[in-house]
């Protein structure tokens, strides 16, 4: 890599907290409190405001730009982040806070010998050209990215010849660009918005901000799933504090020329890409499904730049836009599971993430894989791996791309009970059953009406789905049979952004089926996990019981 530089100049100084495990700022940080609530982060409990955040790069969902940017934008930021390798997600919030709001969060990516020399600090200082600290002064080189090439329009855009709003746009969207190496912009034919959850006021403030200087997107762009029940939730009684704002971010985003489609799975959706296809999408689960299952391009865009991205039709030819970034840097070889269930598969792709942190996976050996099973392996991959696509031999598209300097891991049987026991701390009374995270598909709903056999709920029973996906259920008799078992079905919000009282606030433990709240559940509820097949989902649901023996396959 290049030396130790600058990506964002700034001045800080603090004491040093180093970790060598990436981590979510959406769903491991409270912005309000500048806590580690991601529990089964090494940090989890450690305060960042004020600190020299010191870790080799980020994680999990596109929305840390917008934990960051709150942050920053009420004093609880970390006094500077330091990177070893490339990061866009909070660099982005960072960048965002320095260029619309005036604050500053410095942003430093630093080779190897640095960065371990800065983790074994006690407080560090950052100053023009160098950290200094009473132990050693380490020098950092000012930014030294270049411009990308910028065609005609480009320019026209950055340079304001079509409002404020696009040239503000392109000039982050430069930035970045030149941050991950881009030498040039491409077209892209459609966008998703992930930035439309409540996740803090800055989500908000930035959007509002955006809409009223007149921003409007160029190409097709569909929404992620907001905070509320768009139509319904003044009776469902969300107070007005959080859902006054909540709708009036979604709003804004319609406002801009957005879908309201308000779901996380748009590749649910008719307009989902084809293979090849460059599009400019964010939410981790929906980029890690394109790249993987449907073939298409796209980047893991962070909140904000996605909105940049539909305004100006273009986006950086970086990572794995480019052929040569989208090959397996690593095998993992899964041992074969006679007699698995559909647990196997979100369970699969946390461990691949854990085993595949920074880099593109091969799995192999595990055979063939339906739409739903993909989708929630691609989910749980995303909650403990930075990387934006994996690879399912014999299964997805580009398989076949592996480099030829792949190294080689194996995920094994034991593993597969660590991995379950590690996601199952509840205990066996389960209060709330929740499915669809990401939104269920069609094929998710009719297997849980099926798993409950006719029978009713005990507990409360909770799907979010997408609009589309209930207009098609509801037409079928599948949505009209799960009412009837008792289960509530709701749009346009998803577990990763639901709050009390839909919550059901009584609730102790939790059961769910999805390793993407299985992983985010504990420090966005407060609740404890049980994490399990749908079978065992529908079980708890119809007895308020699930007993915390290893699934039979496991044993």
């Amino acid at each position: 890599m290049m030396g130790s530089r600058f990506i964002l100049e700034g001045t800080a100084k603090g004491r040093v907290l180093a970790t060598n495990e990436p981590l979510s700022f959406w769903g491991g940080v409270d912005p309000a409190t500048s806590r580690v609530i991601d529990a089964h982060h090494p940090l989890h409990g450690e305060t960042l405001a004020g600190r020299v955040l010191v870790m080799p790069g980020t994680r999990g969902s596109c929305t840390g730009s917008g934990v960051l940017l709150d942050m920053a934008l009420n004093g609880k930021a970390p006094a500077a982040l330091v990177f070893s390798e490339p990061e866009d997600v909070v660099t982005l919030g960072a960048m965002i806070a320095a260029e619309m709001f005036g604050v500053r969060v410095p942003v430093l990516r630093l080779e190897e010998a640095a960065f371990a020399a800065l983790s074994r600090l006690q407080e560090a200082a950052v100053i023009s050209g160098a950290i200094e600290a009473p132990e050693m002064t380490l020098p950092v080189a000012s930014s030294a990215a270049a411009t990308p090439e910028l065609s005609t329009r480009d320019l026209a855009m950055l340079t304001g010849a079509d409002g404020e709003a696009l040239s503000q746009a392109m000039r982050i969207l430069v930035a970045m660009a030149a941050n991950q190496g881009a030498k040039r912009l491409i077209d892209v034919t459609q966008g998703h918005i992930d930035g439309c959850i409540y996740a803090s006021p800055a989500n908000l403030t930035f959007a509002e901000k955006m809409a009223d200087m007149g921003a409007q997107v160029r190409i097709p762009t569909t929404m992620n799933a907001i905070s509320v029940d768009r139509e319904n939730w003044r009776q469902q009684g969300v107070p007005d504090l959080f859902g006054g704002p909540a709708q009036r971010l979604a709003d804004a985003y319609v406002r801009m020329g957005c879908r309201p489609s308000f779901t996380c799975a748009p590749y649910l959706l008719d307009t989902a890409p084809g293979e090849g296809e460059v599009i400019g999408w964010s939410e981790s689960n929906a980029v890690i499904f394109a790249n993987s299952v449907l073939g298409a391009r796209t980047a893991k865009h962070p909140d904000f730049l996605d909105l940049f991205i539909a305004m100006t039709g273009r986006a950086p030819l970086a990572g794995v836009c480019l052929d040569e970034n989208r090959a397996a840097q690593r095998v993992l070889d899964v041992a074969a599971i006679p007699g698995a269930d559909d647990l196997f598969w979100p369970l699969l792709g946390w461990l691949a993430g854990r085993a595949s942190p920074d880099r593109i996976p091969l799995l192999r050996g595990v055979g063939a894989a339906s739409r739903a099973q993909l989708q929630a392996l691609c989910a749980a991959f995303g909650t403990t791996s930075a990387a934006p696509m994996l690879h399912v031999d014999r299964v997805t598209p580009e398989a076949h791309r592996v480099s030829p300097t792949a190294d080689h891991h194996s995920i094994t049987h034991a593993d597969f009970a660590r991995a379950w026991a590690e996601l199952n701390q509840g205990g066996e009374t389960i209060d709330l059953v929740a499915i669809g995270s990401p939104h269920a598909s069609p094929e998710e709903c009719r297997a849980f009406l099926a798993a409950l056999n006719g029978g009713r709920v005990l507990v409360p029973t909770i799907i979010t789905a997408g609009r589309r996906i209930l207009e098609e259920l509801q037409a079928e008799d599948t949505l009209a049979g799960l009412a009837a078992a008792g289960v509530q079905v709701l749009p346009d919000l998803c577990w990763c952004s639901i709050s009390e009282p839909v919550f059901p606030s009584a609730t102790r433990t939790l059961m769910t089926n999805s390793g993407k709240y299985a992983h985010y559940g504990p420090g966005l509820s407060g609740r404890q996990i049980r994490f399990d097949s749908l079978a065992t989902c529908a079980g708890a649901a119809l007895t308020g019981r699930a007993a915390k023996t290893l699934p039979a396959w496991l044993s």
